[in-house]
C-alpha cells in the first residue's frame, strides 16, 4: 500500500527520491561504441537504451514486462458543455477496454504490453470547478494513492495512459495554473468540440482559474482545485516508479499534464520519464517544452488512453535488440575506425 495520508506525506516522498544507475548506463554507452557502426548513427536508439539501463539498474536492460494502465475518471465540469460527448462515455469505453475491443487493446497485444484499466469512482464525478474545488485533499490523496498501488513490482517498463471526457479542460485548467496562461493558451479541442464549444471551454478554464487563484501557487493544491481522479492517480503512478526506479513512458496532453506537479515541486523528479509522442492536442508540444521533455513520435495522434505512449513501446524494443542483438567490431571481425 503507498501508506500517503496528506499533502505533507507526498511532498516527504518527493524529497526523498532515487538517482538513476550511472555505471549501468555508461556500460551502455561503451558497448555502444564498439558495436558494427559509426559512433551515435543510431541516434536517439543509443539514447533511449542507455536511459532504460540508468533507470532498471542494469546493463544489459530488459523489456520483458512492459505494463499499461489506463486511469479513468468523469468530471462534473462536463455540465458546462466543454465536451462532444456525455460524462456517460467514460463508462462505457471503460467497458470496451474490458472487452478488448479499443484501440489501446490493439495496440498492447502488438507490443507484447499488458493492459490494466483502472475505474475511479465513475459513478461520484469531481466538482464542477467553475463553482468548488474538483476534489477535496483526502479525495486527491486517495486517487493519488490508488496510482501508486497501481504499480507492479516487476514491471521493466511503465506506460500511463488516461480515459475521462472533459479531462483535457481539467488538463488545460492545471497546465495554465502551472505555467502561466490561460484558456485560449492552453484548451484545445479534445473530442471535437466545434468553435463555440472551444470558446465556452475557454471561458470555463478562465472562470476556474479566477476562482482559485488563492491555491494556485502550490502544484499539488493546483492539481486537486482544477485536476480530476485519473489525473492524481497518473501522478501517484509516476512517483512510484519513479521510488521503484522503473522507467516511464507517458501518453499525451492529459497524462503529461498529470505528472508534471512532480517537477515543478521538484527538478529532475522526471528524469525517469519519457515522452511517448507530441499529441495532436493543442498545448501538448508548449507543455513538453516547459517539461524539457522531448517526444519520441510525432504521428498527430490525439486519442489518449496511453495509445501514444505503447506504441512508443515499438521503438524502445528496436532499440534494446540493436544494443543486445548486434556484433562488437572485434566479435565480427570489422575493422573499426582508426583511433
Amino acid at each position: 500500500m503507498s501508506g500517503i495520508a496528506s499533502l505533507a506525506d507526498l511532498r516527504e516522498r518527493l524529497a526523498n527520491l532515487p538517482d538513476g544507475d550511472e555505471g549501468a548506463a555508461a556500460a551502455i554507452a561503451e558497448r555502444q561504441s564498439r558495436l558494427t557502426k559509426p559512433q551515435g548513427s543510431l541516434g536517439r536508439l543509443e539514447e533511449l537504451v542507455a536511459w532504460l539501463g540508468r533507470w532498471q539498474g542494469r546493463e544489459t536492460p530488459s523489456l520483458d514486462e512492459v505494463s499499461v494502465l489506463v486511469f479513468a475518471g468523469n468530471h462534473g465540469v462536463v455540465a458546462r458543455g466543454v465536451s462532444a460527448y456525455p460524462a456517460s462515455v467514460t463508462a462505457q469505453m471503460v467497458a470496451n477496454f474490458e472487452r478488448g475491443g479499443a484501440a489501446i487493446n490493439q495496440i498492447c497485444k502488438s507490443v507484447g504490453a499488458k493492459l490494466r484499466v483502472i475505474p475511479l469512482k465513475l459513478d461520484a464525478p469531481t466538482g464542477d470547478f467553475t463553482e468548488k474545488q474538483a476534489m477535496s485533499e483526502a479525495e486527491f490523496i486517495e486517487a493519488v494513492a490508488a496510482g501508486c498501488d497501481a504499480v507492479p513490482a516487476s514491471a521493466d517498463l511503465l506506460c500511463l495512459g488516461e480515459m475521462g471526457i472533459g479531462n483535457t479542460t481539467a488538463a488545460a485548467a492545471v497546465a495554465a495554473a502551472l505555467f502561466g496562461g490561460g484558456g485560449a493558451h492552453w484548451a484545445g479541442r479534445g473530442t471535437g468540440v466545434d468553435d463555440h464549444g472551444l470558446a465556452r471551454k475557454q471561458a470555463v478554464i478562465d472562470k476556474a482559474l479566477a476562482r482559485h487563484a488563492a491555491v494556485l501557487a502550490d502544484p499539488l493544491s493546483a492539481a486537486a482545485a482544477l485536476g480530476g481522479r485519473e489525473l492524481a492517480a497518473i501522478l501517484g503512478a509516476a512517483l512510484a516508479a519513479r521510488r521503484r526506479r522503473v522507467p516511464v513512458v507517458l501518453d499525451g496532453f492529459v497524462s503529461t499534464v498529470a505528472a508534471a506537479p512532480l517537477m515543478k515541486l521538484r527538478a529532475g523528479a522526471l528524469d525517469h520519464v519519457l515522452a511517448g509522442h507530441v499529441s495532436a492536442e493543442a498545448g501538448h508540444r508548449i507543455l513538453l517544452g516547459e517539461l524539457g521533455l522531448k517526444p519520441l513520435l510525432d504521428l498527430d495522434m490525439r486519442l489518449g488512453e496511453a495509445s501514444g505512449a505503447a506504441v512508443a513501446v515499438l521503438v524502445l524494443r528496436a532499440a534494446l535488440a540493436c544494443h543486445t542483438g548486434m556484433a562488437t567490431f572485434a566479435g565480427a571481425g570489422v575493422s573499426d575506425k582508426p583511433s
